[in-house]
């Protein structure tokens, strides 16, 4: 078909235009089938050079070519995924905090004379409130009867003066923030706390007892009750010297241990969690057996009648009083 020139197209009527549309989709569909045929041909013609190929390939015992496997989506592409889905389910924002408001302020504004009161447009701000507090502590002191002094005591947290949250502050900074005592003594003293850096390292080094026997309660919990646990390890520096760094968990809970040794003996001194006492019962003894223990020692360790020792020194002395404690570990 010959197109017209481009200025005699004005001329045309709606009938003679429709019918030249017409005619070029027409040919426009052909043109798409030609080269879809083409497409296909080409195809096939790829397939029978790399036939060739391989046929080449195999004349010259060459190693054939490898097999194309199917590409599977990357890490980073599941990982955005699994986000992008997290984020539908997630309530994110002021929405989120609709239910933890903790003061509310009412803003007033000068309006003109006439004006209708139309209520609040509420907007909800996050924001942070770190300021230097000093409390006064006026305990009660009674005198009994009998002459003793009761004084009220304080608050639970405050060590030599020093306040629970001002604590819980400096521990967050500085274990999971990893700030240094001089960086925090500075944030302190700007903020308006009159602390010394040597103060900063009291409340981080001392009074952690309590801490130590939260982490003690962690893993005694933990493996009271955990389905399974995991357990690595790996070497490390502390006080100068070498040693090892256990780790012990499972899905909810953590705990690390670091020794000199990652013998088999300190790693069940670990996993006892802080007990101190040595128990001979049904469990154990059936664990020497597994264990290949000779019988005539555990025959000892069994008619003997005590079954329960404090601590170590007093089963390394009932070892010792029934001759086993020279016995080849």
């Amino acid at each position: 078909m010959t197109l017209p020139p481009n200025d005699s197209l004005e001329g045309l009527s709606l009938a003679e235009l429709r019918g030249l549309v017409g005619t070029l989709l027409g040919e426009v569909r052909g043109l798409h089938g030609q080269v879809e045929s083409l497409q296909m041909e080409n195809q096939a013609l790829r397939a029978d050079n790399q036939s060739l190929k391989d046929e080449i390939k195999r004349l010259k015992d060459l190693p054939p070519r490898p097999p194309i496997k199917p590409s599977k989506p990357s890490g980073m592409e599941k990982a955005t995924g699994a986000k992008a889905a997290k984020g539908k389910r997630r309530r994110r924002g002021a929405k989120r905090d609709s239910a933890r408001v903790s003061r509310e302020v009412t803003v007033a504004v000068s309006s003109p004379a006439g004006s209708r009161f139309k209520g609040y447009e509420t907007i909800l701000v996050r924001d942070l409130v770190l300021s230097a507090e000093v409390v006064r502590y006026r305990r009660e002191r009674w005198v009994t009867p009998s002459g003793e002094t009761i004084v009220a005591p304080l608050p639970s947290g405050i060590v030599g003066g020093w306040g629970a949250n001002l604590r819980r502050f400096i521990l967050a900074c500085h274990i999971q923030g990893q700030v240094t005592t001089e960086r925090l003594t500075a944030l302190l003293t700007g903020i308006g706390v009159d602390i010394s850096k040597r103060q900063v390292v009291r409340l981080i080094s001392e009074g952690l007892e309590v801490f130590v026997a939260e982490d003690r309660d962690v893993l005694r919990t933990g493996l009271a009750t955990a389905r399974w646990i995991t357990v690595d390890d790996t070497s490390a520096r502390h006080a100068n010297q070498d040693g090892y760094t256990a780790q012990i968990g499972d899905d909810r809970f953590t705990a690390f241990r670091t020794g000199r040794s990652k013998s088999r003996g300190a790693f069940l001194a670990t996993l006892r969690a802080g007990h101190g006492d040595y128990v001979i019962n049904d469990e154990a003894l059936a664990y020497m057996r597994g264990r290949n223990l000779a019988g005539p020692v555990i025959d000892r360790l069994a008619a003997f009648p005590q079954k329960v020792f404090a601590d170590s020194a007093a089963w390394q002395a009932h070892l010792a009083a029934l001759d086993l404690d020279q016995l080849a570990g």
